[in-house]
């Protein structure tokens, strides 16, 4: 079973979503799980355009945020008596999905549950989907937990 559950967090309700799958999860196989949180290279150039911040503060300003989104997350965890630990990592190099497959083979994780918008068409081609590069290179088991039409 489950015993080392990989949790990619960002802060929006369909995060959560897939946050409260995996304590669920967690709750029924004994499970630890591992918040982990990435500040790519794609949310700094998007930062970068909307604000206008010198890098170094907008950097900071990312990392605050992602401490933040940890902390709150792996509140929620430890609220439902499941142990945990966060990652924060900061990769203007690699994108997300890379990061969370490299952490989940070098964690050795059993499985990654991630909260999807489950967006198709030219939506998904124009926004991207992490959720859908996880699915497609990671070596364990993925759970994707969709969002309910309508949501963020």
């Amino acid at each position: 079973m489950y015993q080392r559950i990989l949790v990619p967090v960002d802060g929006s309700d369909t995060s959560d979503l897939g946050l409260t799958e995996a304590i669920r999860l967690a709750q029924l196989t004994h499970a630890r799980l591992r918040l982990i949180h990435v500040i790519d290279e794609l949310s700094f150039a998007f930062s970068v355009d909307a604000y206008s911040y010198q890098a170094g503060e907008l950097l900071d300003l990312l990392r605050k945020n992602g401490a933040e989104i940890l902390e709150k997350a792996l509140a929620t965890v430890r609220a439902q008596g499941i142990a945990a630990d966060t990652v924060l990592y900061e990769n203007l190099d690699k994108t997300v999905q890379q990061r969370v497959i490299a952490e989940a083979e070098t964690w050795k994780a059993d499985l990654i549950v991630i909260g999807t918008h489950g967006r198709r068409g030219v939506r998904r081609m124009v926004l991207g989907s992490s959720a859908e590069g996880i699915l497609r290179g990671a070596h364990v088991p993925v759970l994707l937990v969709r969002a309910p039409d309508g949501t963020p």
